[in-house]
């Protein structure tokens, strides 16, 4: 089964140290990253940096539409207001129909600001323990959503690179 972890980080730089650490437990077999991302929030600037991390996994298995609308409703859509209401309700009707809740999106919303970063994975066959003692350092806090295999499929469906060229 596939799972999208979140891992919260309290400082704007802690995500872009725990993708290196990522990368070593995905060489060591400890998880199986099939798509990740980070994002970085410097305290003063009025909105965060995202980024696709190749590196850990190759090719990602969602490329960049998926990462570029999950981020966009979770950080910018907040800031352009009501006037794209019907647009964002249709994309957060896609996200519930492969397993990212409202709640889950808002949960972000809330925590993740200036200051702050997180490591989004998408990923499978985790030792969860194993991944948590490697990022301890960096003292993370977790929030996942598990995606069902058909919630997984629909997910690749809709967002995958070879559907969606970029």
């Amino acid at each position: 089964m596939t799972t999208l972890t979140v891992w919260r980080f309290t400082t704007s730089d802690g995500a872009d140290r725990a993708a290196g650490i990522l990368s070593r437990l995905s060489q060591d077999n400890l998880i199986t990253v099939h798509d990740a991302a980070t994002v970085s929030w410097r305290t003063g600037t009025k909105k965060p940096k995202t980024r696709q991390l190749h590196n850990v996994m190759g090719t990602g298995a969602l490329g960049g539409a998926f990462w570029g609308m999950l981020f966009g409703l979770i950080f910018f859509v907040p800031l352009l207001g009501a006037a794209v209401g019907a647009a964002v309700g249709s994309l957060t009707g896609m996200l519930t129909d492969v397993g990212i809740s409202d709640d889950l999106i808002r949960r972000l919303r809330a925590d993740i600001g200036p200051g702050t970063s997180a490591l989004f994975i998408l990923s499978s066959d985790a030792v969860l323990d194993k991944v948590r003692m490697a990022f301890e350092p960096e003292r993370p806090e977790l929030m996942f959503t598990n995606l069902s295999e058909e919630e997984e499929n629909r997910l690749r469906e809709t967002f995958s690179e070879e559907h969606h060229p970029v």
